[in-house]
């Protein structure tokens, strides 16, 4: 019974925090490039039952190992597994802003940070007072050949990404290419981390940042922003799933104590 208790509670605790993750999914339905987190919930070991009598270790190149049979096996409950990012493609909003852009594809812009360089979804930057071009929270914006600096000049982006200017005082004067925007891909952007405001930071797992370039470069629109890839009806739905199994899980709880009441009363009155 006192197992039963464990199993609930460890459902309850599951859900608590696949209900935190739709919170906060809902809240950043408005943030831009915002992608939405899926509490991802996994078994605990199983426990094996194997018969008392049979020894059963025994050592090999790698360590010892149990070679009782197993006569059988019990559910202990779930855990949080993850956090995973569903990177999937949100929609695009035009902007009236040049220093807007979106990414059609995977990929991150790379912007410096106090703390060494970060990667973005989110392309609403702006040129700042020193001219250069700026996220929103004041990090500048990477392109291969460094911050890109764009004071007193008018600019076009292109798909691949290149920055083209024009200086305002000469306008007959031919575009130069000024340098193009430093895009990355990861080996395996599931397991990059998240770090607020948009950025992300590559960890061991998903490995460093690699150049896009060819089939694996996004396609770069000026003048759009990505929108966050939440939908508000699934969330919705999810989350009235959510208060569902969390209410089965304590009614389990409640019925093992009351169980255990009537099992310690009976056991009382034996005596």
């Amino acid at each position: 019974m006192v197992r039963g208790w464990y199993t609930g509670a460890s459902g309850m605790n599951a859900q608590q925090t696949r209900l935190d993750a739709i919170s906060n999914n809902l809240a950043n339905v408005d943030t831009t490039s915002y992608k939405r987190d899926i509490s991802v919930s996994k078994n605990f070991p199983e426990l094996l039952l194997r018969r008392l009598s049979d020894d059963g270790v025994y050592k090999n190149p790698f360590g010892s190992a149990d070679a009782a049979p197993i006569i059988g096996k019990i559910g202990l409950g779930v855990e949080l597994n993850e956090l995973f990012t569903d990177f999937q493609q949100g929609s695009f909003k035009p902007t009236s802003s040049k220093a807007d852009f979106a990414l059609e594809g995977k990929g991150f812009f790379a912007v410096e940070t106090p703390n060494g360089e970060r990667y973005t979804r989110n392309g609403n930057f702006t040129v700042g007072v020193e001219g250069y071009l700026m996220s929103k929270e004041g990090y500048p914006v990477l392109g291969e050949n460094g911050r890109i600096f764009l004071q007193d000049t008018d600019f076009t982006v292109n798909k691949n990404g290149e920055i083209w200017t024009r200086p305002i005082s000469d306008s007959d004067a031919d575009q130069v290419l000024l340098d193009r925007l430093k895009l990355v891909t990861f080996e395996n952007d599931r397991f990059i981390t998240k770090e607020g405001s948009s950025l992300y930071k590559d960890s061991p797992v998903s490995g460093p940042a690699i150049p896009a370039e060819g089939k694996t470069r996004p396609i770069v629109s000026q003048g759009f922003v990505e929108a966050s890839n939440v939908n508000v009806v699934t969330e919705m739905v999810q989350m009235i799933e959510v208060n569902r199994a969390y209410e089965a899980n304590q009614k389990t709880v409640q019925a093992e104590d009351t169980m255990m009441a009537k099992l310690w009363g009976e056991t009382v009155r034996v005596k």
